[in-house]
């Protein structure tokens, strides 16, 4: 019997994550549930991926810290003996311009949303070698894509992030392995739902679906990347905006 799957998905407790993390669950995989700090919210979610079959690993750390990224990884292949799947979902987004942007977070910016990912696929790609299969994903986003105003660093680490799929898959597709970038546009979280119903309508009123996406329709692109049937799509930036960007 084919063991089941892993995959580790960043940035997993709430919204998109949580909803990626729920529909691998309903498809037979294992999970990794990482968040940067609420850990009533991962365990949350692993509770929820337990009731549809899924055996789940917990972790909360900060993935700007590489000695983080690689504690992460070494539990999960301790816990399941290897990762298949691997989703860097997590990410930071502050708004700074030009010249308010320290070092720092210039540095921190970085280091969560291109870094973090570059760490992980250096970690766990050996183990997808090994297998002849992996499946690896990225996020970015339609307003980094196309240019965050006031948050360079933003943009530059998504973009940043798509090139690191692109590279990779050059490197090993012909060995089972994909990468791509997932870009979604406005999508209806519980941010978002927090606020006022005017924002949230003038937001749906510029996408011609007329509507905000969902995490759910996130999450169902991706169990599609990460399944059997995916295996010729790699080094990709998939849209999911509603028509928000073309």
């Amino acid at each position: 019997m084919t063991p089941k799957r892993t995959a580790l998905i960043t940035g997993s407790g709430k919204n998109i994550g949580r909803a990626i993390a729920l529909r691998l669950a309903k498809d037979g995989m294992n999970l990794v549930i990482h968040g940067g700090s609420d850990l009533d919210a991962c365990k949350q979610t692993a509770r929820e991926a337990e009731s549809l079959g899924a055996q789940t690993h917990v972790t909360v750390g900060d993935v700007s810290n590489r000695s983080e990224v690689k504690r992460i990884s070494e539990e999960a292949l301790q816990t399941f003996g290897r990762v298949d799947v691997l989703i860097h979902n997590a990410a930071t987004r502050p708004h700074q311009n030009l010249f308010e942007i320290s070092d720092e977070e210039w540095d921190r910016v970085l280091e969560v949303n291109l870094g973090a990912a570059f760490q992980f696929c250096r970690l766990l790609i050996p183990g997808m070698l090994e297998q002849q299969w992996g499946r690896i994903l990225t996020f970015a986003g339609v307003n980094a894509i196309r240019g965050y105003p006031n948050s360079p660093h933003v943009s530059v680490s998504k973009h940043g992030a798509w090139g690191l799929v692109k590279a990779l898959s050059r490197d090993f597709a012909g060995q089972g392995i994909t990468a791509n970038t997932i870009s979604p546009g406005a999508i209806f979280t519980k941010r978002t739902s927090a606020r006022e119903e005017e924002f949230i309508n003038r937001q749906a009123s510029e996408v011609p679906a007329k509507r905000l996406g969902t995490p759910e329709e996130i999450a169902s692109m991706v169990a599609h990347l990460v399944s059997e049937e995916g295996a010729y799509v790699t080094g990709q930036l998939i849209q999911i905006n509603g028509g928000g960007a073309m």
